[in-house]
C-alpha cells in the first residue's frame, strides 16, 4: 500500500502517512510532559515525515520549522542527558526576566523574516500565519531543549493556531492532533509547574 495514498475516514480524508505522523507526534509530546527521554526519538519521525506534508500542503514554513525541530532534537537529547559539574541532570527552570525579552524579540525578529520570505519566494496562501506559529515554534523548541517552562505557554499558542492552520489545508487529522497536542501542553505545563515548585 502505498503510504501517501489517501484513504477515507468517516467524513475525512487522510493518509496512512500522516496518521503514522499523528501518532508519534502525540506520543513524544506525552513523553515530553513526563520529562521522558524517549520523547526525542519518537517526534523525529514525527518532524522528518512533517518535512514532507507540510511541504506538499504549501505550509513551506512549517515545513522548514520541522527541518529545525530535528536538529533542536538531536540537540535536546544531548542536552537532557549530559550532566554537569555536579553530576547532575538538566532540570525544569523558569526563563529571567532577561531571556523573556530575548525571546520575545526572538519571535519578532524571526516573524518578520520569515514573512518576508513567503511573500516573496513561495506560494503561500497564509503567509503571515505560517510565519507568526513558525516563528513562535523556534523560539518555543530552544525553551524546551534548555527545559524551560515557559516553553509550554509558547507551545499552546502556536498549536492553538495551527488546529486552524491543518483544517484550512484540509488537514483534519493533523488539525485533531494539534488539539490534543494544546491539551497536553496544558497538562505539561501544569505537571511541569508542580515540579519547579515542588
Amino acid at each position: 500500500m502505498d503510504i501517501t495514498s489517501l484513504i477515507q475516514i468517516g467524513p475525512f480524508q487522510t493518509s496512512l502517512l500522516e496518521l503514522i505522523a499523528v501518532a508519534f507526534g502525540l506520543i513524544c509530546v506525552w513523553c515530553m510532559k513526563k520529562e521522558s527521554l524517549l520523547a526525542f526519538p519518537f517526534g523525529i519521525v514525527n518532524v522528518l515525515i512533517y518535512v514532507y506534508i507540510f511541504f506538499a500542503a504549501r505550509l513551506y514554513a512549517n515545513a522548514a520549522i520541522n527541518g529545525f525541530f530535528f536538529i533542536m532534537s538531536a540537540y535536546g537529547w544531548y542536552n537532557w542527558t549530559r550532566k554537569d559539574s555536579s553530576d547532575s541532570h538538566i532540570r525544569i527552570t523558569r526563563c529571567s526576566k532577561q531571556e523573556v525579552v530575548l525571546n520575545s524579540i526572538a519571535i519578532i525578529v524571526f516573524f518578520i523574516i520569515i514573512r518576508i520570505v513567503l511573500g516573496r519566494y513561495t506560494a503561500s496562501q497564509i503567509p503571515s500565519w505560517d510565519a507568526i506559529t513558525t516563528a513562535v515554534y523556534i523560539v518555543a523548541q530552544w525553551l524546551l531543549s534548555r527545559k524551560k517552562i515557559e516553553n509550554w505557554i509558547l507551545w499552546i499558542s502556536a498549536d492553538t493556531v495551527m488546529i486552524g492552520l491543518c483544517a484550512w489545508e484540509g488537514l483534519f487529522f493533523s488539525s485533531f492532533q494539534y488539539l490534543v497536542f494544546t491539551i497536553i501542553a496544558i497538562l505539561g505545563f501544569r505537571e511541569w509547574r508542580t515540579k519547579l515548585t515542588g
